[in-house]
Parts: C-alpha cells; sequence; structure tokens
C-alpha cells in the first residue's frame, strides 16, 4: 500500500557540526514535507572550519541500510551526496539498479572548507557506474570542471559542461552557477536538448555551508512530490535562497544553511494571518473607527517576526485597503502579504530600532488626534516632510524611511505615534504603532473613545 507520505532516502555522510550532509538533507526533507530515510555512508569529525577525519562506512553496510528501508517503507526517490570511495559508489549503483530507484546524484568532491570527501580514483566510477543512473545531476562548477575537463568561467561554458555530462546519460543535469561573476545562473540541460536558466541576484552571505546538499535534496523531495524536473529545480533555487539568507551564524567558520528557515517563515505567516483576522473583526465590529478614516483609507498591517522581515512582501496588509462603509470600517479583502506599501515601509524601518514593533495602521491626521494621543500618555514622533533632503526625494521609496528615522529623533525613542503634516500633493498623516495589529487596533478604539468624549455636544 502506498504510503500517506512520499519517503525519500539520502545516501550521504554525516556532518558532526550539523550543517551539511544527511543532517540538512532530513531537515529539508522534513521542511518540504516528505519523509527522510537514510543510508549513511560515512562520519565524519567535522565544523564550520573544517574536516578533521573521515570514517567510512563498509560499502556491503551502506547496500543494507538502502535493503532495509526499501523492503519495509519504500522509496519513492533517492539522492546521493559524499560516497567517498569507488567502492561504496559501486554498491550504491547496484542498489539503485536493483531496487529501480529514481535518484538525483550530487558529485560531492569537496567540502566547503576545501577537505577532499571524494578519493580521487572514485571519479571514474562516479562517471561510469553512478551519474548514468541519475535522474538529475547537480555539480557545482568545480565539479563540473573535475567531470568534464573544461574550464568553466560563463553561463556558456556551463551549458557546453552541463550537455557533456548529460551525454553520461543521466535524464537532466543542474550546472550551478554559485561560483560564476554576477548573479547566481543555475544552468538545467534536459536530454530533450533543450536548456533553462534559473537566475537568482548573488547573496553574499557568510552562512552557506550545506547549499549543494540542501538543493539536491529539494530536488529530490520537490521529485518525490510529483513535481516536473523543471519546476522541481525552480523550486528548489527558491527553498536554498530562503535557507541562505537565513542561515545560522554559528562557528568560527563558514556558518550553516537553514533548511528549517522555510518552514518557520510558513508557521509565522500563519500567525500573522490568524492576527490580522482577529484584529480586523475588532475593528468591523466598531462604530467609532470611521471617524478615523483619511482621504486615501486606512491600511493596518502586521510583519513577519525578525530576521524574515526584509522588505514589504514580508508584510501582511489589507488589499484595497480598508474603507469608511456607512459609518462602519470595512475591510476591501482578505489579508494578504505584499499588500501594503506605505505602512508596510514604515513597519520595516521601525523593526530596524525595535524588532517587536511589527504592527502600524495609518489614519488622518488632525490637531486634535495629536492632542488626545498626548493626553493619552502616548510617545508622538514627528516628521517635516517639507524638509525632506532633495536625495532622498529623488530616490524612490526613501520618504517613509528617512521620516520614520526623524520621527525617532524627535521623540528621543521609539514611539506609539507618528505623525507628518502632509507636503506639496501629499495628504497628512498619523500612523499608530504597536506589537501586533490587536494592540493596534484597541490603541485606535481608545483614541477614537478620546476623541468622542472630548467633542462639544450637539445643540
Amino acid at each position: 500500500m502506498k504510503s500517506e507520505i512520499p519517503s525519500v532516502l539520502t545516501i550521504a555522510g554525516s556532518d558532526s557540526g550539523g550543517g551539511a550532509g544527511i543532517e540538512a538533507d532530513l531537515k529539508t526533507f522534513a521542511s518540504i514535507g516528505v519523509h527522510g530515510l537514510v543510508a549513511l555512508t560515512a562520519v565524519t569529525a567535522q565544523n564550520t572550519t573544517g574536516v578533521i577525519g573521515v570514517h567510512e562506512i563498509p560499502p556491503e553496510m551502506v547496500g543494507l541500510q538502502i535493503e532495509a528501508v526499501v523492503n519495509d517503507i519504500g522509496v519513492d526517490f533517492a539522492k546521493t551526496g559524499m560516497l567517498s570511495s569507488s567502492a561504496i559508489i559501486k554498491e550504491v549503483a547496484r542498489s539503485i539498479k536493483r531496487f529501480g530507484l529514481k535518484v538525483v546524484v550530487d558529485p560531492v568532491m569537496v567540502a566547503k572548507s576545501g577537505a577532499p570527501l571524494l578519493r580521487s580514483d572514485a571519479v571514474h566510477s562516479l562517471k561510469e557506474d553512478l551519474i548514468p543512473l541519475a535522474e538529475v545531476v547537480t555539480p557545482n562548477l568545480d565539479e563540473a570542471e573535475v567531470l568534464t575537463g573544461m574550464k568553466i568561467q560563463t553561463v556558456e561554458d556551463s551549458i557546453r559542461a552541463g550537455k557533456q555530462i548529460l551525454s553520461f546519460g543521466p535524464r537532466a543535469v543542474v550546472v550551478k552557477g554559485g561560483h560564476l561573476k554576477g548573479d547566481a545562473v543555475d544552468v538545467l540541460c534536459l536530454s530533450d536538448g533543450s536548456v533553462k536558466e534559473f537566475r537568482s541576484p548573488r547573496v553574499d552571505s557568510p552562512t552557506t555551508h550545506g547549499t549543494g546538499c540542501t538543493f539536491s535534496s529539494a530536488i529530490a523531495a520537490y521529485l518525490a512530490l510529483g513535481l516536473s524536473v523543471e519546476d522541481a529545480v525552480r523550486e528548489a533555487k527558491n527553498f536554498v535562497l530562503n535557507a541562505i539568507l537565513y542561515g545560522l551564524k554559528i562557528g568560527k567558520g563558514v556558518g550553516p544553511v537553514e533548511p528549517i528557515s522555510n518552514l518557520k517563515i510558513d508557521a509565522e505567516r500563519y500567525r500573522v494571518l490568524a492576527r490580522m483576522q482577529d484584529a480586523l473583526s475588532i475593528l468591523e465590529s466598531s462604530e467609532s473607527l470611521a471617524q478615523l478614516v483619511p482621504e486615501c483609507q486606512i491600511n493596518l498591517v502586521m510583519a513577519l517576526p525578525s530576521p524574515y522581515a526584509r522588505n514589504a512582501e514580508a508584510v501582511c496588509g489589507v488589499p484595497g485597503r480598508i474603507t469608511n462603509v456607512g459609518g462602519r470600517l470595512r475591510a476591501s479583502s482578505c489579508p494578504a502579504f505584499g499588500a501594503s506599501k506605505h505602512v508596510a515601509s514604515t513597519v520595516i524601518t521601525l523593526m530596524q530600532y525595535d524588532p517587536t514593533m511589527r504592527s502600524a495602521m495609518n489614519i488622518r491626521y488632525s490637531k486634535e488626534i495629536i492632542s488626545a494621543c498626548e493626553k493619552l500618555g502616548w510617545t508622538v514622533g514627528y516628521y517635516d516632510r517639507t524638509k525632506e533632503p532633495p536625495e532622498v526625494k529623488e530616490k524612490e521609496g526613501a520618504t517613509i524611511p528617512w521620516g520614520v528615522k526623524e520621527a525617532i529623533k524627535s521623540a528621543g525613542r521609539v514611539p506609539d505615534v507618528i505623525y507628518h503634516t502632509g507636503d506639496l500633493g501629499k495628504e497628512p498623516m498619523v500612523v499608530l504603532l504597536g506589537r501586533d495589529p490587536v494592540e493596534v487596533v484597541m490603541r485606535a478604539l481608545k483614541l477614537s473613545k478620546s476623541l468622542c468624549s472630548h467633542q462639544a455636544p450637539q445643540v
């Protein structure tokens, strides 16, 4: 009977530092949603600075591990990492053929620190015995050069190398472009002759240990979930980008990537969406908040926590904003990430000074509102848009970060409220700040009630 969850087997070595090898593979499998199986090929003594020692597992024991999991659990897809010796490679190749395994081959040769992880006499076995059995092969530039004897300096070189490796017999080859100059361009060469390029901005990061393991594991996991090779490579590249961006700055050398960051981000997105829904329920049930609506309407936002709040796409807001409908506030649509620009920019900047201040809501400006905020004991920050430096004005999206910094200066701390009185063609605005949207909406309610209590009675 087919398992409810795909099972993916990693045939690789163990990293005692937890950053690469089967440790990275299992984290990746868990994050993507497949069950991880292991056939251990070697135990390494290593950390972020280098590999101290390697102990190979006997080839027959590697084969027994594969047999054990295939016969009981079943393997939807497999990947190979560090295989170390010709004898281990040959044993793995025999098992792949014996059990008809579909496999992603990561031709691991050298650790991030520069330590060799594949004996020089095993390269021939890799090319002759294992690569021809692969669904996908994922060499980096150095590995592709060893496999082909070519010097790779451009994307065109990567394509030529990929096609040459493809001639060994695999269905697809991804030549990773992490070491190319300029953008990181991964080249996918398919057996039908087509070539796909996957580009991403280069990330200057001290946390790249385990990148290759994570990438190949992600491809295997996505293939096990039924994606095409092209889609699996695309998703894996995005997965690895997050793993690098939110890598762990631990140890004295090259820190490891963090595959679990993808799972953490998904969990945090759910928490933010749930909190936004709570806040909007309170907001829409109130009869007094309509008096706070500015001409540009209201948006209410909450950002993912640090370090995930990098840009507006990490901030949840209300598409179409929040409007006054018959004296009550109504959200134009369900909250979504990337739905705010200006209020999101306020929060992203604010979090640089206080990471706990993750939410904000813009309301109309009036002297009465500012006075009421001060009477409520809130710290108020102000910036003057007419004094905005020319170089800030000329740069798209620079005004709000500049204004928030000026408001913090004026308040002497991260304030509870920020306002400006506008400029030519710019509406004056007040922004209520808080740790989450429920706190911000409750603040708006308190402000609204304060305004109502100070209004003169109608005659």
